[in-house]
């Protein structure tokens, strides 16, 4: 499928399809070790960020992170090589989850219903986490913070067109989706942030109308 086709077929027939309810994959139990790995991780992860918000993202040292998450320098560098890596997580987590939901939608689904589908369970997923909003007041406020996220997303891009090349067997379709997918995302939370609000299919469906009105060519 050429990729004008599929953008079209993206933006404006999807405006027509509903996104489907799809049931998630059944996982497997993680292990003990792997649970306390991810909870010694997530603890750092924790109190950086609110060192972040409070003291400043430059201001705060590793050791004023290790303090206040109770753990040692050697640990913090057994997860995290610096303080731009930990900030920067986010973004690399974020390819991970819409790795996961390209993954999940059935293989038969149409490039409209895997967009739609990809962009609210991400968005969905992304901001059930009650840091979210913390994680993008400190992107905002800090421009190192930033830049070390920014520094991820190529990185990510790339990901996300391998998992739809897996789909589309057209490497200029894969990029467009995945392209287009990011932007779309980056938009929705810019809303979300923006409103003040918890919910964010609001915001998504504003995007994908946004979006379909602002290629429409007529």
């Amino acid at each position: 499928m050429a990729i004008w086709q599929t953008v079209a077929q993206v933006l404006y027939i999807g405006q027509m399809s509903p996104t489907p309810t799809l049931q998630a994959p059944t996982g497997y139990a993680p292990s003990l070790q792997a649970r306390k790995h991810e909870f010694v991780r997530d603890a750092i992860w924790t109190a950086a960020l609110d060192l972040f918000a409070e003291k400043g993202f430059e201001e705060t040292t590793v050791d004023d992170i290790v303090a206040v998450a109770g753990t040692s320098r050697r640990t913090f560098f057994r997860y995290f090589e610096s303080k731009r890596d930990l900030i920067a997580q986010p973004i690399t987590n974020y390819g991970a989850s819409i790795t996961a939901a390209i993954e999940s939608c059935p293989e038969e689904s149409p490039a409209a219903v895997l967009f739609r589908h990809v962009v609210l369970e991400v968005a969905q997923k992304t901001v059930a986490d009650s840091r979210m909003r913390k994680v993008m007041a400190v992107a905002a406020k800090y421009p190192a913070a930033r830049e070390a996220q920014l520094s991820r997303v190529a990185e990510v891009q790339d990901r996300v067109a391998a998992a739809f090349g897996q789909r589309f067997h057209d490497e200029l379709t894969a990029h467009g989706l995945a392209a287009l997918t990011l932007s779309a995302l980056s938009l929705a939370y810019r809303a979300w942030f923006a409103q003040g609000k918890q919910d964010i299919d609001s915001a998504v469906q504003r995007v994908f109308a946004e979006l379909a009105t602002a290629t429409r060519l007529d």
